[in-house]
């Protein structure tokens, strides 16, 4: 009985001491200081937000973002979730498949080649003036610097609402709908009075994550040059980290917004469990296939939206293997110097390494954390069980600029001249910032990984004396090793691409990963650009082979890593 409460109880108390000191700590520092000044307890920087200006327009401005975004993909994901819901047609696994490649590079590393298609002396402006549509040259990021976030970051983001769209649909009993037909509706009627809300809950769940995750969007404005958006003056804040607690309050209420919507996800996402599955598997969906007119129509629309989201991927790669693009419709001297170059300077060479080492760290931390919540709340069933599993997916409620901001704050000088100050040397830092965003990841890989498997093979070792360690190392860690490799990759891919942690933590460049040199490079001289564009379609194709690696191994379940619980 004794070991048995070790193995039990060391593991929640790790978890929970790692979570508290990396997690919660921060948060409760970033709130201490923006409430508290000599004076005491002050709600006076808050105040200020809602106050002065420039705070004032920086707050709409965000807002307003995360809007126009959320609004974009939900117009783009609504009837593509329908279509592969409900109907068949040719290619459809394939098609499935292509809509995650949006998701294969960050938009901050995106706008680098949007800047060059509509810049001043970019190729739009270039082509209306070859067809006689503009006079000039047209700054269209100059004019509508808005659009130009927006469009970008939805044709990144859309694809994370699909995916909780499709799982929405799935989950409705087809027997529903059959009955409304038969009582006479017609089919819009049907989607609009039954099947609309019984998704309405999985819809919304979905469009919270999109406006918490633009809202807190650094990279895209910052390479754009949009200033005024509450994450970029959180950005400029940190060098005043000491002495100025507005970015404190600033940070405190992205956390307050995040945290508000990451609440409403959960709840949404339980109550569309609880009302679209009523009477689920009364009887079994059959797709209608689509007519030869409803395929090519469907065709037509997904290389439509496809065609568009894959421009950034594409301007992007264009950049890389040319050395001129200005005035021109397409670039000019094509090259494949600059993917050696991308590899073999100062910079980026430490800077690959630097980003091989953190995400191998981060993806390490997050299968012994994530295996451990999993199991404990799946195997032992601890009391407090759902605390912990709650406690694990904060991360996703917590935006890396927050903990970053968090750990610039409360570690710098509390550990001076050591591994865990920020200033003095950051990848200790880096690396559990990493592991704490994609947390949730791996232990939603991990939980469901376990609910799959039956307890007989390790009911059964433990009956011939194994211990409970080497029931878990010889039984279920392999049962399971599939999910957990799914975790690793998803961890470990997206961890390379990281941008508001490297950018706010990584101060050094003898430090910099991946995203921080890339944003190094955008506006240095001989063709930094280009090198900067390279070094982003090495980081495409590792998410882009990680992305499809998982989707092999978790299939369907693929969307569960994108979903609040």
């Amino acid at each position: 009985m004794r070991r048995l409460r070790l193995t039990t109880w060391f593991p929640i108390l790790a978890v929970v001491a790692f979570l508290g000191v990396f997690l919660m700590w921060p948060l409760a520092h970033v709130f201490t200081r923006a409430c508290w000044d000599k004076t005491g307890f002050t709600l006076g920087y808050l105040r200020n937000l809602f106050t002065n200006p420039v705070q004032i327009e920086a707050v709409g401005m965000s807002f307003l973002i995360a809007a126009c975004v959320t609004v974009t993909c939900t117009a783009i994901a609504m009837p593509l979730a329908w279509l592969f819901a409900r109907r068949t047609f040719p290619g459809k696994v394939l098609w499935s498949g292509l809509l995650l490649v949006p998701m294969i590079l960050p938009p901050f590393v995106s706008a680098v080649g949007m800047k060059i298609l509509f810049s001043r002396a970019g190729a739009l402006s270039t082509l209306m003036m070859n067809l006689g549509l503009a006079n000039g040259p047209v700054d269209w990021l100059g004019r509508f610097p808005l659009a130009g976030i927006v469009l970008l970051e939805s044709l990144h983001l859309f694809p994370i609402l699909y995916l909780n769209l499709v799982a929405a649909l799935g989950n409705i009993d087809p027997s529903l709908e059959e009955a409304a037909l038969n009582l006479g509706a017609s089919p819009v009627r049907v989607f609009r009075r039954v099947t609309l809300p019984l998704a309405l809950p999985g819809l919304f769940a979905g469009m919270v994550l999109i406006f918490v995750w633009s809202f807190t969007e650094l990279g895209t404005p910052l390479v754009f040059g949009l200033r005024r958006v509450l994450p970029v003056m959180i950005y400029d804040s940190v060098s005043e980290i000491g002495t100025n607690p507005a970015g404190y309050a600033q940070v405190a209420f992205v956390l307050i917004i995040s945290a508000l919507g990451f609440w409403i996800s959960k709840r949404l996402i339980a109550r569309d469990r609880s009302v679209a599955t009523l009477g689920r598997l009364s009887v079994g969906r059959k797709e209608v296939p689509l007519t030869r007119a409803g395929t090519w129509l469907a065709t037509g629309f997904l290389l439509a939206v496809l065609g568009l989201a894959v421009l950034p991927h594409l301007s992007v790669i264009l950049l890389s293997i040319s050395r001129r693009w200005f005035l021109t419709v397409l670039p000019q001297g094509w090259t494949l110097e600059f993917f050696g170059r991308a590899l073999n300077s100062d910079l980026t060479r430490e800077a690959v390494v630097n980003s091989l080492g953190l995400s191998l760290g981060a993806t390490v931390l997050d299968l012994v954390l994530g295996f451990g919540i999993a199991w404990l709340c799946v195997r032992k069933r601890v009391i407090g069980g759902d605390w912990l599993d709650a406690l694990s997916m904060l991360p996703l409620a917590v935006p890396g600029l927050v903990i970053a901001f968090g750990y610039m704050g409360c570690f710098s000088g509390a550990f001076p001249n050591t591994l865990l100050d920020p200033r003095f040397n950051p990848m200790i830092l880096l690396a559990v910032s990493y592991s704490i965003r994609r947390l949730p990841y791996m232990v939603r890989a991990a939980h469901a990984g376990l609910e799959q498997v039956s307890t007989t093979y390790e009911e059964a070792a433990a009956n011939l004396g194994a211990s409970p360690l080497r029931v878990v190392w010889r039984v279920t860690l392999p049962l399971i090793s599939a999910n957990l490799l799914a975790g690793a990759i998803l961890c470990f891919s997206f961890s390379m691409l990281e941008v508001s942690d490297s950018l706010i933590l990584a101060q050094s460049e003898r430090f910099y990963p991946i995203t921080k040199a890339i944003y190094a490079l955008i506006d240095s001289l001989e063709n930094g650009v280009n090198i900067a564009s390279a070094l982003g379609v090495w980081a495409m194709l590792l998410l882009g082979a990680g992305l499809l690696w998982a989707t092999a191994l978790l299939g369907k379940r693929i969307g569960q890593m994108f979903r609040a619980g």
